[in-house]
């Protein structure tokens, strides 16, 4: 297999890892299918905290583990990620998302009170669709400002002085983070390819939203990438 076939195949396995844990979590575990209840935000935030974890080091060495078009756009605008890789992440993001969700879809669909439009399928949303009500601007402040603090901290495991092999612990708690402060919001994106998995079998009102959760992360991905390069000593780099 071609280097860029590879990456393609391990970022489509990495983004497929975190959708079944991410949305597959809060799908599974927050939607009523138990009689004990719900793992709730902290138990949603941590399964998208661990599932990143978990894909960093078993694909790290292999792509990077992006897993995330913001994040491959944060990484190209700092040189790190070369343009005529980007389509071969991207895709691979996108298609490895949507099997991810697939997956999800199939299981929870076998519940018989089960709706993936009634109940949304984890998908993001502004307005009536926020769980907390939020609106379009407040939503949009927050896309692009917390995935430019995703893709900032994600730049910074790249540095020399950087211990070795902590760069999954890092993200995955940065990502963590990330989910308890946003899901009240729009239940969190920073990641067009997380967005567009749900969107798809939701269906209807998470696809006339989706443009939000593809513009935006990815502005705030390249906001990240340029103040990381603003910011490190070439020294560090």
């Amino acid at each position: 297999m071609s280097d860029r076939g590879r990456i393609a195949l391990a970022e489509g396995l990495g983004t497929l890892i975190l959708v079944v844990g991410g949305p597959g979590t809060a799908v599974l575990a927050t939607g009523g299918f138990f009689p004990t209840g719900s793992v709730g935000v902290l138990g949603v935030a941590l399964a998208f905290g661990l599932s990143l974890l978990c894909a960093a080091y078993a694909i790290g060495s292999i792509s990077g583990c992006h897993i995330n078009p913001a994040v491959t756009a944060g990484l190209w605008a700092l040189g790190k990620t070369k343009g005529r890789d980007v389509p071969f992440y991207m895709g691979g993001q996108v298609v490895g998302g949507i099997v991810g969700a697939l997956i999800i879809f199939v299981i929870a669909n076998s519940h018989s009170g089960f709706s993936a439009k009634a109940s949304g399928f984890a998908s993001n949303g502004y307005g009536a669709h926020s769980p907390g009500r939020f609106n379009l601007g407040a939503v949009i402040l927050m896309e692009v400002v917390f995935t430019a603090l995703f893709v900032f901290v994600i730049a910074s495991t790249s540095r020399k002085s950087m211990s070795p092999g902590f760069t999954g612990i890092t993200v995955g708690l940065m990502l963590t983070l990330i989910h308890l402060i946003t899901i009240p919001v729009d239940n969190t994106s920073v990641n067009p390819a997380r967005s567009l998995a749900t969107a798809v079998f939701q269906h209807t009102w998470a696809l006339s939203q989706l443009w939000v959760f593809i513009i935006f992360p990815l502005l705030g991905g390249l906001l990240g990438g340029v103040l990381w390069k603003a910011l490190v000593p070439p020294e560090d780099e």
